[in-house]
This record gives structure tokens, C-alpha cells and sequence, in this order.
């Protein structure tokens, strides 16, 4: 079975993060025997003209690069050519991201009948960030939405959205973002010593727009001022990282019980991990963040927003929801976090993240190329 993958985002020779879940889902679909080749364009202006083709394998994934200065449709046109080429015609196609990446989407079903799927990430059909435009691009991708076989957003809230929004399409599933092996390796519970400093986890991108970075470190200095016997470690860099630092420097907790670790490879936020207590997530909005995952697999309890996805991830079997921009509310859970962690089971919470594994997840995505293709 070949399946071709076309992506809005995807780790690239500036970047090795964005679309980091799309390359996981891949991999996850390769070790299930199916053949993965990604198409990803990217806009350079390094290219001086035309169109730049690479190459490249990783984790088994046949990966096509089209960098271009200019016409995006020439990039799509040599990028398809250098598919043909050097991997050949796939059986179905899976659009991860509802763009104009699509339209080769729609012409490959158009011209050779070679179906295709949506897998769909963005957050911008939540109500919360409202990114969705209307219009001639709205409506084109509408279509394009329309023509897939089935559409496969990663959260219930995600789908609802998107139907808000006008995307119509008689087949809906669900798909879970993928969490690497190591995550699930090596995370036996751990008695929790008496006198020893319970720590929280924040790993994220640091935008404010998004994470509220900020409302954890007010609601950590609100915790501070009533007990000291815990610290904060945030994970991560991003465009408000600077500004986070200065907040916490302006509360007077920076490095009194907020660190800031700079960035992790995943290995890194894997160990931090398993060395916390608790993880924090503040977010405005959220789809399915793959931090909870992650967490999840470690056996992590977690206190997040009732926004967007995460409720369907975060149960009282695994952690505690707050309303999004409530400050107060926050310190309290985590107040509460430090007295009551040790009644969550963290061999239950560890078992309740076996969905988002490679195996599982994997063998979801080859059923349903085998369903569709």
C-alpha cells in the first residue's frame, strides 16, 4: 500500500519541529508495512529561482522537499513530478491540513481516481481562535473538504468546529496524535520521599496567544505566597519566552520555585517527565496537545484548561480541568495537586495513554488506508 502524504507543516532544513505529529503518523503507518512518501513545500527565499527538489529517508519515510521562491503551483508541479519519479503513483492520498496543498489532492482524484483522506491538526477552526477564512479560499476548501473520503480531525471539539465552520463531508472519524515509544519506557512509579519538593511541568511554545504561559506564573506566585514546598520548571523557547521570564522576575519567583530549562529534544522532556509531579497546561485553546499524550505515558497527573480537546483527554482519573484564564482556580487545583497526587495511579494513567502509541495508533492508519485506498 503506498499512501502520499501532503502537509501544510513538516520538519524541514530551518526547523526540525513543526509538523513534527505528521512525521510521527508516518512512521507510525511504516512500521505497519505501509509505504509513506511525503510531499511538503515550502516557501524559501533562499532559492535564488525556480524550484529546489530534495530528497531524503528517515524512519523509513520516502520525504520530497520542494523549496521555491516563487510560483507555488510550479513548486506543486515539480514536486509531484519528482514524487512520480522517484517513488512512484500512490494508492491514496492523505492530506494532513486543509490547505491549498489540497488541490493536488483533488486533482489526483480528478485525474488518475486516486482517492484521498483529511487528517486535520489546525486549531484555527475553534471557536477561541476563529483563524478560518471565508471567502474564495473558504470556499474552494470547502470543496476539497467535500471530495475526501473520510475526514479525521484529532478531537471531538476539533470536529465540531470544523461543521460550525461549513465543513461538510458524509464520513467523520477520529485520529490520536502519536506519542514516541520512550515515552512508555522506563516510568515505573516511584514512591514520592517524605520532604521532597513536588514539581510541576510546563512544556509548550511559549505564545502567549495560545498557552498563557503567564496566568501559570501568577498563579504561582499566588500558591507562593501561602506555601513554599513545591517548584515550577518550564520546558521550551518561543516568540513570549522572554517575556515569561520577565513576569516571573517582576513576582519575585524566578528561580525561587520557577526554572526556566530552556529546550529540550524530546528525550530531555521525556526525563523531565518522569522527574516531575504534576504537568500544567493554561492554554486559551487546544486541540489535542501531544504534551498530555506524553504525559499520559509517563504516568503523569495533569491539571489543564477545559478548552478545545483536552477534556477528552483529561478526566478525573488522570487530572484536574480548570477554566481557562482563571488564575485563582488554577492555584487552587495545584494546591490541591501537591496534597492529592499521590491518589491518582499512575500504572492507570500510563494505561489509559497506551492509545496514543506508535502500535495502536499505527494500526489505526493502516485499517483505514486499507478501508479507503
Amino acid at each position: 500500500m503506498k499512501i502520499l502524504y501532503l502537509t501544510e507543516w513538516y520538519p524541514h532544513r530551518y526547523d526540525p519541529m513543526p509538523g513534527l505529529f505528521v512525521r510521527k503518523h508516518a512512521a507510525a503507518a511504516v512500521r505497519q508495512g505501509v509505504d509513506v512518501c511525503v510531499l511538503f513545500l515550502l516557501k524559501d527565499k533562499n532559492v535564488p529561482t525556480g524550484v529546489e527538489i530534495v530528497e531524503q529517508t528517515t524512519d523509513g519515510i520516502t520525504e520530497i522537499y520542494a523549496y521555491y521562491a516563487g510560483s507555488f503551483f510550479s513548486a506543486v508541479r515539480q514536486g509531484w513530478q519528482a514524487v512520480k519519479k522517484s517513488w512512484g503513483m500512490p494508492h491514496l492520498t492523505q492530506l494532513n491540513v486543509l490547505t491549498k496543498n489540497g488541490l493536488l489532492a483533488y486533482w489526483l482524484k480528478k485525474r488518475y481516481g486516486i482517492p484521498y483522506i483529511l487528517v486535520e491538526h489546525w486549531s484555527g477552526y475553534l471557536p477561541e481562535n476563529n483563524s478560518f477564512r471565508g471567502g474564495w479560499h473558504g470556499w474552494l476548501m470547502k470543496q476539497v473538504a467535500r471530495e475526501a473520503s473520510v475526514i479525521m480531525p484529532v478531537s471531538q471539539a476539533l470536529e465540531n468546529s470544523m461543521k460550525a465552520a461549513g465543513i461538510r463531508n458524509n464520513n467523520w472519524e477520529h485520529i490520536h496524535n502519536v506519542v514516541d515509544d520512550f515515552f512508555y519506557e522506563g516510568n515505573a512509579p516511584k514512591a514520592k520521599q517524605e520532604g521532597t519538593v513536588f514539581r510541576f511541568l510546563h512544556v509548550s511554545c511559549f505564545d502567549e496567544r495560545s498557552k498563557n504561559t503567564q496566568g501559570i506564573l501568577r498563579a504561582v506566585a499566588l500558591l507562593y505566597s501561602k506555601r513554599q514546598d513545591f517548584e515550577l520548571h518550564l520546558v521550551g523557547t518561543g516568540p513570549d519566552f522572554e517575556a515569561s521570564v520577565h513576569t516571573a522576575e517582576a513576582l519575585g519567583i524566578h528561580n525561587m520555585v520557577v526554572f526556566f530549562d530552556g529546550e529540550k529534544t524530546p528525550y530531555g522532556v521525556h526525563t523531565a517527565m518522569v522527574e516531575s509531579d504534576c504537568f500544567v497546561l493554561f492554554s486559551r485553546y487546544e486541540n489535542a496537545p501531544v504534551v498530555l499524550s506524553e504525559s499520559m505515558a509517563c504516568g503523569l497527573p495533569i491539571i489543564a484548561t477545559r478548552v478545545g480537546g483536552i477534556p477528552e483527554m483529561v478526566t478525573p482519573e488522570n487530572g484536574i480541568l480548570v477554566e481557562s484564564e482563571n488564575v485563582e482556580e488554577l492555584a487552587q487545583a495545584m494546591n490541591t495537586m501537591i496534597s492529592q497526587a499521590k491518589l491518582f495511579d499512575k500504572s492507570k494513567i500510563q494505561h489509559l495513554g497506551n492509545c496514543y502509541s506508535m502500535q495502536v495508533v499505527g494500526a489505526h492508519l493502516a485499517e483505514t488506508y486499507e478501508k479507503y485506498a
